[in-house]
């Protein structure tokens, strides 16, 4: 379902620039599991090799809220968040709170200490009916663990303490954790975060799975199109569109083009987009290397970013992920007066004109000095996602080996915590 668009590229490289040796030994060294990290690779079976009973139950668990509760607060940071995020986003719409719908309102907190955002988020909430999915591994990271609190106090104060207990969902660990602990003495119904699946990987765990089903999407279709993409992955080897994707941006990056920016023509895509971030930024930024990600939206950011991506300093790639059929139909009318001058578009579709900026734009960009990667799909639908999902997980885990460093860690995160630890008085630091 991938289509892998290079020609945008061509003129910037130079025959075996792009080191089809190194990506060849980061596909054997991510699929034999004999890197760094390999313990934290169980994404790479999700698709097909995924547990059947739990995915009922989350299917269940959906449905169950969906009938009781008009509002779902889902409680995560990082990855506990940005793809289920994403995946509303995309397949619903950026204004999917707003729409009339059978489902209830999914809202995302926990990922950020601001008093202001979580009070306007309560009094959006109001008098109706909710329930909460706390996601995290350990239960103690400060921002979701600090919503929590709140929420759960929210949740005794209207249902009382039993009643609280059948509307908080927790994914967390299977086994440990003071999240486990808590659920496990309280009864609140469980889903497991995969020990070898980390958070930025676990959007096609329970992770995301749970909120995504909530507003109604078909989580099967998200998982076919995942598995279907898979199977493409592996047969096709170095010659897979996310294998050729990967060598492409570490070859751009040897030439000193560090910052890789993600545009897309759809609003909806600005979540992904954010999850993409994530994925890539943990995953490659250490060591003192790696490819800074970027996104912009286009075209609104052409009339901000554009002139920097046009004329800045050229350390820069662009990867587009544009989708060829829109959901829906409109076109542009005629007006007698003409006073815009845009008579001349008259009863063309918006799409058109939109895949038409996109063609300029890269044309453009390509003359001032960005070499342009444009990676192609029908339309947004659940499978069509889906295998985006598992193709931007696969081609970060062959970058991130051929760059040198573990894919699958994040030691720098910490550093931050310990400051905050420190400033706030927790004991021990």
């Amino acid at each position: 379902m991938i289509k892998l668009d290079l020609s945008g590229t061509k003129t910037f490289l130079q025959p075996g620039e792009a080191d089809r040796g190194a990506c060849e030994a980061a596909l054997r060294t991510l699929l034999g599991r004999t890197g760094a990290g390999s313990d934290f690779t169980g994404w790479l079976d999700l698709p097909e090799d995924y547990d059947k009973e739990e995915f009922a139950r989350i299917e269940k668990a959906a449905q169950k809220i969906r009938s009781d509760s008009r509002a779902l607060v889902v409680i995560g940071i990082g990855g506990s968040y940005l793809g289920a995020r994403a995946v509303i986003e995309l397949l619903k719409s950026p204004n999917y709170n707003a729409l009339k719908k059978d489902t209830p309102d999914v809202y995302f907190a926990g990922n950020g200490i601001s008093a202001d955002a979580v009070s306007e988020l309560i009094g959006l909430i109001g008098d109706r009916d909710f329930s909460v999915n706390v996601i995290s591994k350990s239960g103690t990271t400060t921002e979701p663990a600090i919503a929590f609190r709140i929420f759960k106090a929210l949740l005794e104060k209207k249902y009382g303490p039993e009643g609280a207990r059948g509307r908080i969902y927790a994914t967390t660990d299977k086994a440990r954790g003071a999240l486990k602990t808590l659920a496990s003495q309280e009864g609140y119904e469980c889903f497991v975060v995969p020990d070898d699946v980390g958070g930025r990987y676990s959007v096609l765990t329970a992770v995301g799975l749970l909120p995504i089903a909530c507003a109604g999407i078909d989580i099967s279709a998200l998982m076919q199109g995942a598995a279907e993409e898979r199977r493409t992955l592996l047969r096709e080897g170095a010659d897979s569109a996310a294998a050729q994707y990967a060598m492409s941006r570490q070859a751009f990056y040897r030439q000193g083009k560090y910052v890789e920016v993600l545009a897309a023509y759809e609003p909806a895509f600005r979540f992904m987009a954010e999850w993409w971030k994530q994925l890539y930024g943990e995953s490659e930024g250490k060591d003192g290397v790696g490819i800074f990600p970027a996104s912009v939206d286009l075209t609104p950011d052409l009339h901000s970013m554009g002139q920097y991506i046009q004329d800045g300093r050229r350390m820069l790639q662009e990867t587009v992920v544009f989708f060829d059929r829109a959901k829906a139909s409109l076109q542009v009318p005629s007006d007698g007066a003409n006073l815009d001058g845009l008579n001349y578009l008259a009863g063309r579709e918006l799409s058109y004109i939109n895949e038409k900026a996109m063609e300029a734009t890269k044309a453009a960009h390509i003359s001032g000095g960005v070499p342009v990667t444009t990676i192609h799909l029908d339309s947004v639908c659940e499978a069509e996602v889906g295998a985006l999902i598992y193709f931007f997980e696969f081609a970060c885990g062959v970058s991130g080996y051929m760059s040198g460093v573990n894919p699958f860690n994040q030691p720098g995160v910490e550093a931050y915590k310990k400051n905050m630890f420190h400033l706030l008085g927790k004991p021990g630091y």
